[in-house]
């Protein structure tokens, strides 16, 4: 037993930051930043909590599914870090949606969505569900060094969702990793232990772009590739591909050495920035609700991010 998508939704933060914005306190302009990522804007907490972008989202998807919030089974929510650490979000936002079910959070970083379905199709494959809610909910803004342009021009803040069910829709999911640490790392806070020997202070995320910039090219052309081979298709059979949204030269890499037209690799990074995990099922909610992902469409997911890891998901419509 598979799962297929039954809905989905996503939730944007309204407060808007242009590269002008950050250009007013960092030494930096549009030029520099659209031309080197692709991003012109992107979405922030202000006033929203990420509990509330969560919220919003899941109930998008349960609407776009037609599913009621007691056919749920399970909540599997991915997030670098929520409100709180525990309980976890999977189970604060269980009340507003009228959700009574067992839910727990992933972190897979910025593969955390795939990631999510891998279980998600686990838990449908062993009978212990037959329907889920899961969501991507990330708030970068929390861990970017506003100081510093060479990473906090890149990220923003957004919440991806989608119903699945049982079904013969995931074709096939993979990952991958390669241990590096220090090539993109954010520290929790250190806490105030009498006991620990020299405590390290906390720190803001940390990323070598140029390492980050080679290992997602050469990596997801590789994974989409393989996956490809395994399923005897070509760069031209598949509709979308629909990869994390960290850098419009990264997808631009991707898609030359596939060699296939731009209109096969949808893109928001202009509008929205890197949100994490939430990029695949932000765009993914983009493309269903412009009616695109119609019966038979076929679609690969990519990811990458801190670990380093990637995952990749071929999924029929």
């Amino acid at each position: 037993m598979s799962l297929k998508i039954l809905g989905t939704g996503s939730a944007l933060p309204k407060k808007v930051v242009t590269n002008d914005d950050l250009a007013a306190f960092l030494d930096t302009n549009d030029e520099w930043i659209s031309t080197r990522t692709g991003i012109r804007e992107r979405r922030v907490l202000s006033d929203e909590t990420l509990q509330s972008l969560a919220e919003q989202a899941g109930k998008n998807a349960l609407e776009c599914a037609g599913v009621a919030p007691e056919e749920i089974d399970f909540v599997l929510v991915s997030t670098v870090q929520a409100e709180t650490l525990s309980p976890a979000l999977a189970c604060d936002i269980q009340p507003a949606l009228g959700l009574k079910c067992m839910g727990m959070d992933i972190n897979g970083g910025c593969t955390g969505f795939i990631a999510a379905l891998s279980v998600a199709e686990g838990l449908i494959a062993s009978g212990r569900a037959k329907k889920l809610l899961v969501i991507s909910a990330e708030a970068l803004s929390r861990f970017a060094d506003w100081t510093d342009r060479s990473t906090c021009v890149l990220f923003g803040d957004a919440a991806g969702a989608a119903v699945v069910g049982e079904g013969e829709g995931l074709r096939d999911i993979r990952f991958a990793s390669e241990p590096r640490r220090e090539v993109l790392c954010a520290s929790t806070p250190p806490g105030n232990s009498p006991f620990a020997v020299d405590p390290k202070p906390a720190q803001y995320l940390k990323m070598q772009g140029q390492e980050v910039y080679k290992f997602a090219v050469s990596h997801s052309f590789k994974d989409i590739r393989d996956m490809l081979s395994a399923h005897e298709l070509q760069p031209e059979d598949v509709d979308f591909y629909v990869l994390h949204q960290a850098n419009m030269r990264i997808l631009e890499g991707v898609r030359t050495r596939l060699k296939v037209d731009a209109e096969r690799f949808p893109h928001n990074i202009e509008r929205t920035g890197n949100t994490s995990s939430a990029t695949v099922p932000v765009l993914l909610d983009e493309l269903n609700r412009a009616g695109k992902l119609k019966p038979g469409c076929r679609v690969i997911l990519n990811a990458f991010g801190a670990g380093l890891c990637t995952g990749t998901a071929l999924i029929e419509f």
